[in-house]
């Protein structure tokens, strides 16, 4: 059922739209909660069976799943839905009320303020640490060397974060440090989504105690970083110096908190979601060789022996194409969630105030009403000539709208010039301890993606041996 089908089932102006219908599936009690439990992703994939928009009984609560992409673009664009609901909620205990997680002019204040650090010739300047960072993950490794990709990039990741946006001292203690606490704090933060039993996570149990330990310290560490800034009164150009500088149309800066909440927004964003991106990347260009030789061969070509530079990534039109299958068919965000903030309809059925929306961008991406062939990686479905094949909304990594990711060119920057310069030297190939299976978090991962690095060439850059 299209958008357009669905918005002509809205009655009359005497009359109320009605609720969506349920989805199948539905238990006695339970409701839609034991599948969501048992098969996440299975889960959401089939919703869009039922309908464009259902609704779903998750035990007493009834949340509404948006399933058409058409629809979900709708949804997102709307003032009458904000940021909101289990997933934001819960996230809201790392980030506070940062860029991520603020609604109406407090996010538009914060996201007018923060926009100028994203500028394409900041970004070109941070590409050199960018570099730098990978090749420093890449000459790490030896010929044979089994390489645990999921924390060699999440710590690569960290790092250029922490040196290009906040230009962090003492980079190597610091970036440990980070990267310990966020593996702690986001798989504490799933289960207090799945399982909101506020009391329990009180209890001192060792989980409960290495999460507040570890949330605990990344505060702490934001705070440290902030606070020797404001000391010695430097101004590198980075985000943390516009933020610190910042002034509203009032002429107000941010507080304390805000500066602290928008650090920790943009760390989260800019390691979490780019290393879940580059871990799957790496290791589907690993099951499909032909497809890791075409990039490297594409970079040798543009830019010889060189490194790879912000100038460069505008011509690596096959590097751009294999990212963007590889978010389509492996998104590191699988569940995102809206609230309705007043009694409103949607595609043409009635939602209340206070509702919890759902929508899946792993759904939607891997949804064959949508792409053809679309369990297929296939980065030629990008080309120009066949990039009209796929709706408009089908595809929507970084969102739209006013909640569209002020750093997604970065963060575009940042995974091109990792995956380009770690390939240029290694092949990286599945060893049979990998489970490939997907781990269910806040992002998704491989349970356990191990690969061995063999040497490409004597000369990196020298393109495919």
């Amino acid at each position: 059922m299209s958008v357009e089908s669905t918005l002509s089932t809205t009655a009359g102006p005497d009359r109320e739209p009605p609720p969506p219908p349920y989805a199948r599936g539905g238990a006695p009690l339970l409701g839609h909660a034991w599948n969501l439990a048992r098969d996440p992703l299975a889960f959401v994939a089939g919703l869009r069976d039922s309908g464009d928009l259902v609704r779903i009984k998750l035990g007493p609560k009834t949340a509404y799943a948006v399933c058409d992409p058409d629809l979900v673009a709708t949804l997102l664009k709307s003032p009458d839905f904000a940021v909101g609901g289990a997933l934001w909620d819960t996230m809201e205990i790392l980030l506070g009320k940062g860029v991520a997680t603020s609604n109406g002019s407090l996010h538009r204040r914060q996201r007018r303020m923060i926009q100028p650090a994203f500028r394409p010739d900041r970004i070109a300047d941070h590409a050199a640490v960018m570099e730098e960072e990978a090749q420093a993950m890449a000459g790490r490794w030896g010929a044979g060397d089994t390489v645990d990709i999921a924390d060699e990039v999440f710590r690569t990741a960290v790092r250029i974060v922490a040196r290009s946006l906040l230009q962090v001292d003492s980079i190597d203690e610091r970036a440990d440090r980070l990267s310990s606490s966020l593996h702690e704090v986001f798989g504490g933060l799933y289960r207090r989504m799945i399982l909101s039993v506020g009391p329990f996570y009180k209890l001192p149990l060792p989980a409960n105690r290495r999460f507040a330990h570890a949330l605990a310290d990344l505060h702490r560490l934001v705070d440290e970083i902030i606070a020797e800034r404001r000391a010695s009164g430097a101004d590198p150009g980075d985000l943390l110096s516009a933020l610190l500088a910042a002034k509203d149309e009032n002429g107000e800066t941010l507080n304390e908190q805000e500066v602290h909440d928008q650090a920790v927004s943009l760390l989260v964003a800019g390691a979490e979601n780019v290393a879940s991106t580059l871990t799957w990347t790496f290791h589907l260009l690993s099951e499909h060789p032909e497809e890791e030789n075409r990039l490297c061969a594409e970079v040798a070509a543009v830019v010889g022996d060189g490194p790879v530079t912000f100038g460069s990534l505008p011509k690596l039109t096959h590097t751009r194409n294999v990212i963007t299958e590889a978010m389509r068919i492996r998104p590191g965000v699988w569940i995102l969630t809206r609230r309705a903030m007043a009694d409103t309809e949607l595609g043409g059925y009635r939602i209340p105030a206070g509702a919890d929306i759902v929508y899946s961008p792993y759904a939607m991406q891997r949804d064959p009403r949508s792409f053809v062939r679309h369990l297929d990686f296939d980065p030629d479905r990008w080309m120009p000539e066949r990039a009209g094949d796929v709706g408009q909304s089908a595809m929507m990594p970084f969102s739209v709208g006013n909640r569209k990711c002020p750093g997604d060119h970065f963060s575009l920057a940042e995974m091109a010039i990792i995956l380009t310069t770690v390939t240029r030297r290694w092949r990286l190939r599945v060893l049979p301890e990998t489970d490939s299976t997907p781990r269910i978090g806040i992002t998704l991962q491989p349970k356990r993606l191990r690969l061995r690095a063999e040497a490409r060439a004597e000369v990196p850059g020298a393109g495919p041996a």
